[in-house]
This record gives C-alpha cells, sequence and structure tokens, in this order.
C-alpha cells in the first residue's frame, strides 16, 4: 500500500510566469481590468463632479486638487484605461459579428486596439498635463 502511494503522481500547480498569452487574450485581459478600475473609480470622478458644480469655491478646490502630479498620474490612468476599454469593446462588437475572427486579423486587430489606445491617452494625457 505505501509502495502504491509513492508511485502516485503529485499534482502539477500552475505556474503563472511560465504562462504565455497570445496578444488577442492580452488584449481581453486589460478589456476586463480597464472595465473594473472605470467602475471602481466611478465615485471618485462623480465626487469630483459634484464638487466642482457646487459651487465656485468647489470648482477652484477641485481644480486645485487635480493640478496635483500624482492626482495627474491617477488620471491618467483613467484615460487609459477608457481609451482601452472603448476601443476593444469597438474590436468586441465586430468579433460578436463575426468579422476578423480569424487568426491573423484577431492579432491585427488586437495590436490596432493596443496603438490606437496608448495614441488616444498620449494625445489626451498631452491636454492633461
Amino acid at each position: 500500500m505505501s509502495n502504491v502511494a509513492t508511485k502516485k503522481k503529485r499534482p502539477v500547480y500552475l505556474n503563472l510566469v511560465q504562462i504565455r498569452l497570445p496578444l488577442p487574450g492580452f488584449v481581453s485581459i486589460l478589456h476586463r481590468a480597464s472595465g473594473a478600475l472605470l467602475f471602481v473609480s466611478a465615485v471618485w470622478l462623480l465626487f469630483m463632479l459634484d464638487r466642482s458644480l457646487s459651487s465656485e469655491a468647489g470648482f477652484e478646490s477641485v481644480r486645485h486638487y487635480v493640478g496635483f502630479p500624482v492626482v495627474k498620474l491617477a488620471l491618467l490612468g483613467l484615460i487609459w484605461a477608457y481609451c482601452h476599454h472603448f476601443c476593444a469593446g469597438i474590436r468586441y462588437l465586430f468579433l460578436d459579428l463575426d468579422k476578423g475572427v480569424d487568426l491573423p486579423t484577431a492579432r491585427m486587430s488586437a495590436w490596432a486596439v493596443l496603438a490606437a489606445s496608448l495614441a488616444l491617452t498620449a494625445f489626451l494625457g498631452a491636454k492633461l498635463w
């Protein structure tokens, strides 16, 4: 009996560092992460909007608050999340219509989503800074 237990194969644990995810899968994970980030940050953004619309002094306090570099960095991250979520969402709408489902087109559209979201982030981030 002990001989059988020693020959029994032990479970293999998943090594997440070793897994190579294809680019469309990476874009899918980023789409989910950006959506979660936008959902969680909605409270902060709505608070700033409410504060800025309440009075002139509230607007000035939010304007001063947004001037801090850490807040600008956080807003830049949210700009990226919105741009990526938007571009990837358009890609998934086309995939739902069976456009670009084959592997070369899916890889090309994943690259296009990454490039477009980073370009839009750079453009809008330049206006933020």
